[in-house]
């Protein structure tokens, strides 16, 4: 308990400390695929509009956005979404390590779940993989053109059914996913993250 504490009162000073939750091969991912401290802070900022809502990270990875929002803006609750088990199995561990309660990790794809159960979206666009050429988290998983189309068009049909008032954050996304129905009401980190809100 007393371990618990310490690492939940200091994993949150910066990414460099937070970042030693996870195994030094995954730490070594972070610049380009984790969330960033001060991104997944202001980006919960803006999704946690009032106590109760249910926030889903789509791609949820190791669970960072989830454990930073979920500690920042413990009125609401974290949702994580992962399809790979190892990276879902490291998010695991980390909310045992920080001991966060109102986060949650679910293992499978995206498209298997009920985004009627969900008030706001966090999306660090983790369908690009399946563009790019290298960087890929690993060779695990399938990637190809088809692919990112395909995930792009169902998270588009999924948030274009939300109600109005619907918040979406989007973090490096091309916005092939974002209807053109959410209202961009702010634009930060060099105009890669964006925030949005249904009309």
């Amino acid at each position: 308990m007393v371990q618990n504490t310490l690492i939940e009162q200091t994993c949150y000073i910066n990414d460099a400390a937070f970042d030693l939750l996870y195994p030094e091969r995954i730490r070594q991912l972070s610049r380009e695929h984790w969330t960033p401290m001060g991104v997944a802070k202001k980006s919960a900022k803006f999704l946690a509009t009032e106590p109760g809502k249910k926030i889903l990270d789509i791609g949820s990875g190791v669970g960072k956005f989830c454990l930073i929002g979920g500690h920042f803006s413990p009125e609401v609750s974290f949702h994580g979404i992962e399809q790979r088990q190892e990276l879902y199995k490291f998010a695991i561990s980390a909310k045992g390590l920080t001991g966060t309660r109102n986060v949650n990790f679910i293992h499978g794809n995206f498209t298997q779940i009920d985004f009627a159960e969900y008030d706001h979206f966090y999306f660090y666009n983790a369908f690009f993989e399946n563009l790019a050429s290298d960087g890929h988290i690993d060779q695990l998983t399938e990637y190809s053109t088809i692919l990112y189309y395909y995930y792009s068009q169902y998270l588009f049909k999924e948030l274009d059914a939300k109600p109005s008032g619907t918040r979406l954050v989007t973090f490096h996304s091309l916005e092939d996913e974002v209807p053109p129905s959410y209202q961009l009401v702010d634009a930060t980190v060099d105009f890669l993250l964006k925030m949005w809100i249904k009309r």
